[in-house]
C-alpha cells in the first residue's frame, strides 16, 4: 500500500554525495523535500536537478531542505553533477543518496519489496516508478506525495506553491483555493464553527454559500 498524507515517513540510513545520514536526524526541525530519479545521466531528470539547484535558496527561506535520490552510487552521483552543471548552469547544491540497495526506494513504496541485484544492470524503464516527491514537516509526517511519469519534468515552482499552502495552513485555520498564489485569499476551514469564525475574523468574511467563508490570506 502505497504511503498516505499523514503518515510517519520512514526513517532510513543512507550513504549520500555529502556524506552517510540519517533522515529523521538530517531533517532536525525543518522541512524536507525527497525527491526520486529512476537512473543517473537520464534527459528528464537533468533538467530537473539543475533548476532545482537554481531555485535552492527559495527553498531554504522556506526552512526546507532538499534531497535527492537515485538507485545509481554516489561516485556515479559525482561524475553527473559535472554534466548537470555544463547543460543546466548549476549544479546540485544539495546531497543526493545512493541508493544501490533500494532500500529507501521500496520503505517509500516506489518499487516492489522484492526488487533486487546490481543497480547497474538495471535500465531507467525498470526504476520508472522511481519519481516521487515528498514534502515531509518538521513532525515527520508526508504532506505531500506526487508521482510524476518519465516523460513529464516536475514544475518546481507548483512544488513551491505547495510548501506555502502548506506552510500557511498549518499555522492558521484556512485552506487555499485552486490556483492560490501567495496574497490571494483563502478559505476558512471547515473545522471551524462559525461562532469560532466571528472569533478570529470579527472583520467578517465573504460567504457565496454557507460552507464557503472566503477571508484576506492571515498574515
Amino acid at each position: 500500500m502505497a504511503l498516505q498524507i499523514g503518515a510517519l515517513a520512514p526513517d532510513f540510513e543512507a550513504d549520500t554525495t555529502e556524506g552517510r545520514i540519517r533522515f529523521h536526524e538530517w531533517i532536525g526541525s525543518s522541512w524536507a523535500l525527497l525527491f526520486s530519479h529512476p537512473k543517473d545521466f537520464t534527459p528528464v531528470c537533468t533538467t530537473e536537478l539543475g533548476v532545482l539547484a537554481r531555485l535552492k535558496p527559495e527553498f531554504d527561506k522556506r526552512g526546507v531542505k532538499l534531497m535527492g535520490l537515485s538507485v545509481d552510487p554516489v561516485d556515479k552521483h559525482a561524475q553527473w553533477s559535472e554534466d548537470i552543471r555544463e547543460t543546466q548552469g548549476t549544479a546540485p547544491n544539495y546531497p543526493m543518496i545512493g541508493d544501490t540497495d533500494f532500500n529507501v526506494s521500496k520503505l517509500y513504496d516506489m518499487l516492489p519489496a522484492s526488487t533486487s541485484g546490481d543497480p547497474a544492470t538495471r535500465t531507467a524503464a525498470d526504476n520508472q516508478t522511481v519519481r516521487n516527491v515528498f514534502i515531509i514537516g518538521p513532525d515527520k509526517k508526508i504532506k505531500l506525495v506526487l508521482v510524476y511519469p518519465m516523460t513529464t519534468g516536475r514544475n518546481f515552482q507548483e512544488i513551491l506553491r505547495v510548501i506555502d499552502s502548506l506552510q500557511m495552513t498549518a499555522k492558521h485555520r484556512v485552506a487555499t483555493p485552486a490556483d492560490w498564489q501567495q496574497g490571494d485569499d483563502v478559505i476558512i476551514a471547515g473545522s471551524v464553527t462559525d461562532d469560532e469564525a466571528k472569533s478570529i475574523y470579527p472583520q467578517g468574511w465573504k460567504s457565496p454559500k454557507p460552507y464557503i467563508r472566503i477571508v484576506p490570506q492571515p498574515k
